[in-house]
């Protein structure tokens, strides 16, 4: 009897020594560089007949192309850009390729062509402060391609049509300085232009290229009308619309008529954000959303039938059709998760053959990664905000105590977060950090009125959602509140600076990325391109002339005084969207009080840093930091 009690004593012993072991069980300290450093392969597409596959791999760290036939070992690099990335590409046809590159960050866009043996290099659009757009690329006319330019005017982009085989280009409409956006039908004729004034989008129609322009439809720019493809005879548009409804469907639109003829989709809780159709096969497939990961409604069986195939083999991961053949049976499948980058694969749907090419980022190992998990919380005034905390590995929701935190709202501000694999949040998890995530209000993707929220509300009630969630997290028991970070690009940055100026007692260190300080500056810097969308920036954040007061008491930079704790700022030099005057404004101000400041500038980038190497120094900063000022280990149990 004794003997039984003690071996019964032993294995409890037993059992909670393994469990506790399991509980406290920290990932390895993984290189920051292999968080950042480019990928081996990634941005993999299919030409046209299917016979080959391109994908953009690091030579002298710069993002190449690289062409591979399939079944083949040999590899054809087609560029060796060595000062930037090459930032997108595409096939036109089956014996060239497009892609564009800007030159230090600046965002004029140029666009090259190359044969796919590497032949043959040559810039189209070689004009000095121009920006090149692509606006159709006529998958059913080889030769040629719809390209926007604002080279007659900084302000607005005129099409032409680019004949890719001999660079000879065509205005085929001149913009009078109001439209936005130009679309063309399945036949490449220019159908509808988008008139902006500033608050109100008109759409422009005509039956053919010789007719003149109609004004079928007026909005305010709070309504969302977007044409995603004409219907397959050519006549209406299928559309994504939140007009007379807060959240943004799928429809049919009489666009010579200017009215909504069939709903054909739409979610009680999440706006569509996009619908993808067979050209082929000339049916509407898949409408997608996002709740907290991606979603998807299928419009037809074969679609659904692919995806339930797919998913079979796939397992576990998310998957998305990046790329396709003319003829619809060769796809070029991405997977991933929120502890991995993925892999490619290749799916001959004649031959049902799923093959994977590569991993994107093999040297990480996902079981040392950590989970994103979804939340939500209340505001103060009764919002629900949805979001993600990661916690690092070994903690779940229930296990998680007085952490240091990283919180890292997004950029946008109209724009959201979502569920995958994001390099920096698993950087900081890995070095011991919770890192919240919240899509504030403004955040896209949770309908109309939610949007305009956020409509002058810089620093006021946006911020306020995001301190809502610190003391959520305090609350909750998650966050150590003494060690409190708080880091974002962009508007994130901006909400970095307004979180450690309004609400300097919440946290410890601020990490100021790209991010914007004085809205005054801000607004009158912003690029010509943007000048249409002035007055609807004047709705959106406020007036400098009659919204002075409130700017001044939105804008960090004028109470720079209530800054108490250490900033790390960091800014490209060429950056088009918040100058670099943004950063040197504050960095100044913030050294002359005397606080600790870090300033990191690249001559060579714009808007967030692009180059590997620039990447490296960036997040070794961070690292440094953060270890500093929160501690990089994680507390015992």
């Amino acid at each position: 009897m004794r003997l039984t009690g003690s071996i019964i004593f032993m294995t409890i012993l037993l059992l909670t020594f393994y469990s506790c072991k399991e509980k406290i069980e920290k990932a390895p300290i993984i290189a920051m560089e292999d968080f950042f450093k480019n990928p081996e392969k990634s941005s993999y597409q299919i030409s046209p007949n299917g016979q080959y596959y391109s994908y953009r791999a690091p030579y002298e760290k710069r993002m190449n192309i690289f062409v591979q036939e399939r079944g083949k070992e040999e590899i054809i690099q087609l560029t060796k850009e060595t000062d930037r990335d090459i930032a997108g590409y595409f096939w036109p046809n089956n014996e060239q390729i497009l892609f564009i590159k800007d030159q230090g960050g600046d965002e004029n866009f140029r666009l090259y062509g190359v044969n796919i043996d590497g032949t043959n290099e040559v810039c189209f659009t070689e004009f000095e402060g121009v920006r090149t757009q692509i606006i159709d690329d006529l998958p059913d006319i080889e030769e040629e391609v719809i390209i926007g330019m604002n080279k007659r005017n900084p302000q607005v982009f005129d099409p032409y049509r680019l004949n890719i085989k001999t660079g000879e280009m065509e205005m085929i409409a001149e913009n009078p300085g109001n439209i936005s956006r130009w679309m063309l039908d399945h036949a490449g004729k220019l159908r509808i232009a988008f008139v902006v004034d500033g608050v109100n989008t008109s759409i422009l129609y005509r039956e053919t290229e010789e007719d003149e322009w109609q004004n079928v439809l007026t909005i305010s720019f709070k309504e969302t009308l977007t044409p995603i493809f004409f219907t397959f005879d050519n006549k209406n548009v299928i559309a994504v619309s939140n007009l007379e409804r807060d959240k943004a469907a799928v429809v049919e639109f009489d666009i010579a008529n200017g009215k909504e003829v069939k709903l054909l989709y739409e979610n009680p809780d999440f706006d569509v954000t996009g619908v993808s159709y067979s050209k082929k096969r000339k049916v509407m497939t898949v409408a997608s959303y996002t709740s907290w990961k991606r979603e998807r409604h299928y419009f037809d069986d074969e679609s659904k039938k692919t995806f339930d195939r797919l998913e079979k083999d796939i397992g576990q991961y998310e998957l998305v059709i990046s790329a396709i053949n003319k003829d619809e049976t060769v796809f070029i499948i991405r997977t991933y998760s929120d502890r991995s980058l993925g892999a490619y694969y290749i799916y001959d749907s004649a031959t049902d053959s799923l093959d994977k090419i590569t991993d994107v980022s093999p040297w990480i190992n996902e079981n040392d990664m950590a989970n994103v998990n979804p939340i939500t919380y209340q505001t103060r005034d009764g919002l629900t905000i949805h979001g993600y905390l990661t916690l690092p590995k070994g903690y779940n929701m229930e296990t998680a105590k007085g952490l240091p935190v990283v919180v890292n709202p997004h950029g946008g501000p109209w724009a959201r977060d979502g569920w995958g694999f994001n390099p920096e949040i698993q950087f900081l998890a890995n070095r011991g950090y919770a890192v919240f995530q919240m899509n504030f209000r403004g955040s896209t993707g949770y309908g109309k009125e939610f949007w305009t929220k956020s409509f002058k509300q810089w620093g006021k009630t946006m911020q306020d959602d995001i301190t809502d969630g610190v003391e959520w997290l305090i609350n909750e028991g998650i966050a150590d509140k003494e060690k409190i970070a708080i880091y974002g690009g962009s508007y994130g940055g901006y909400a970095t600076l307004a979180g450690v100026t309004f609400t300097p007692d919440l946290y410890t260190c601020g990490i100021d990325y790209v991010g914007v300080s004085n809205i005054f500056s801000w607004i009158n810097a912003i690029p010509a391109y943007w000048e249409p969308y002035r007055k609807m920036l004047y709705e959106m954040v406020g007036d400098p002339v009659t919204d002075s007061l409130l700017l001044i008491e939105a804008s960090p930079l004028f109470h720079v005084d209530k800054i108490t704790v250490p900033m790390l700022v960091a800014q490209g030099a060429n950056d088009p969207r918040v100058p670099k005057l943004e950063s040197d404004q504050v960095v100044e101000a913030l050294k002359n009080k005397g606080i600790e400041v870090e300033y990191i500038v690249k001559d060579n980038e714009g808007h967030g840093f692009r180059n590997e190497e620039n990447r490296f120094e960036f997040y070794g900063a961070m690292e440094k930091f953060l270890a500093k000022h929160l501690g990089d280990s994680i507390p015992s149990k």
